[in-house]
């Protein structure tokens, strides 16, 4: 596996790849692909590449993408302030739980560093796996909205 900084004419494949984000509690029948256009989402992937804070790396295997990690600076769930990016990040469902998510957390840590960013903002659902994930790579809730929060991880303080 290899995870690398997205070029520019991979960025298209940032819609698709947001649908793999959303999360669908167990039971529940999954949204139509269809909802990645909404306005609050489509804000995730449109004209990605043109602004401050647009960063995204791929995980390929064989060649392949399995997944993304990206930013913006976006009036989004997440949205902090005008210098925190918020994150996305999306695994196809056979390549979960297998340490990708983390390898691509890590790389996209680095390239927002190498970008001047202190800090990456997200929003989650407690019941969504990727949540434990965000703990232990260090999030900080820093608002409780019930069943979803606001989760912050400052990039100055530590190398994970």
């Amino acid at each position: 596996m290899t995870v690398r900084p997205m070029k520019p004419s991979e960025f298209r494949f940032l819609r698709g790849l947001l649908y793999e984000a959303v999360f669908v509690p167990a039971g529940e029948t999954p949204p139509p692909k269809e909802i990645v256009m909404l306005p609050e989402l489509r804000l995730y992937w449109e004209s990605f590449g043109i602004q401050r804070g647009d960063i995204a790396v791929t995980a390929e295997i064989d060649g392949s993408p399995v997944g993304a990690a990206w930013t913006r600076i976006a009036d989004d769930y997440a949205h902090i302030d005008e210098e925190t990016p918020s994150l996305a990040v999306a695994l196809f469902p056979p390549f979960r739980g297998q340490g990708i998510g983390t390898r691509l957390l890590l790389s996209l840590f680095g390239e927002l560093r190498r970008n001047g960013f202190s800090r990456v903002s997200l929003s989650v659902q407690k019941e969504n796996p990727a949540y434990r994930l965000y703990c232990r790579l260090g999030f900080q809730m820093v608002s409780d909205h019930g069943c979803e929060c606001v989760m912050v991880k400052d990039l100055t303080q530590e190398s994970r």
